[in-house]
């Protein structure tokens, strides 16, 4: 089965929850998975740039990303964040690799906006890299940083890299391992199986915002785009990569249409 993983950047931040992930998906790896890795950072970048007495200001849950705050994304992102991530991933036995969207222009952008600066939306991706990678033994580990043609980088929210890159990469599975145990609907309850239309009246009626509207968002774009299966689980329960490949109910089902479950 081939799987796009997202990992939320607040698990990534505790060293020991790292090597805990790096550790399963590693094992999963050995045991036939086809995966790529994309990832956030958000709290990191946000500490780096409060030590610099760098404000982070947000329009619509969206880093405002000047010339400076590009650096940093750059810095940490595509830096820190991503290379700890490989290192942890290699030490647990895979042969990870960093990479950013600007890297065989695997995610191409555009401009969101301008009051937003250089956030960018993907355009389009191409898994021809990482398809060449996974045939030799890689596992591809990408930071949500995007390019164009003309060589500008863009900071990318890091649940609409995921959805691009699992539809061009054909992923069967998209997993946005997150800090949350799942959707909730407007009773308070988790959901553990939620059709998009449903996740649409989630965001009009504000039950759904922020960082969830952001992957209920992502979750409809990669049905679209022929991507089978989206869940959104809490990364932070011991085991839940193997749980959840085995057809283990964690976190919720995002399906297409109302009644339809995929799951396991």
């Amino acid at each position: 089965m081939r799987a796009l993983i997202k990992i939320g950047g607040t698990l990534l931040d505790s060293p020991e929850s790292c090597q805990r992930l790096a550790g399963e998906i590693g094992s999963a790896i050995r045991h036939g998975l086809e995966a790529v890795v994309v990832h956030g950072g958000g709290k990191q970048l946000t500490r780096f740039l409060a030590e610099r007495g760098v404000e982070s200001r947000f329009v619509n849950g969206l880093r405002v990303t000047t010339a400076e705050v590009l650096e940093a994304v750059l810095k940490v992102l595509a830096g820190s964040v991503n290379q700890e991530l490989v290192a942890a991933l290699n030490a647990a036995g895979s042969l990870a690799v960093g990479l950013t969207g600007m890297d065989g222009l695997l995610t191409e952008a555009r401009q969101l906006s301008a009051e937003l600066g250089q956030v960018g939306e993907p355009v389009r991706s191409d898994a021809r890299l990482l398809d060449c990678l996974i045939q030799n033994g890689y596992l591809p580990v990408v930071a949500c940083v995007a390019g164009d043609r003309q060589g500008h980088f863009y900071n990318v929210n890091a649940d609409q890299m995921a959805a691009s890159i699992a539809s061009a990469f054909r992923a069967e599975l998209l997993l946005f391992l997150t800090d949350v145990d799942g959707v909730r609907g407007a009773d308070g309850s988790i959901q553990p199986s939620i059709a998009v239309e449903q996740t649409r009246d989630l965001i009009r009626s504000g039950v759904a915002t922020g960082g969830m509207q952001a992957k209920l968002e992502a979750a409809a774009k990669a049905l679209e785009g022929g991507v089978r299966k989206v869940v959104i689980a809490p990364g932070a329960v011991a085991g839940v990569m193997p749980r959840l490949l085995d057809g283990e109910r964690i976190g919720s089902l995002i399906t297409p249409e109302v009644g339809v479950s995929n799951h396991g």
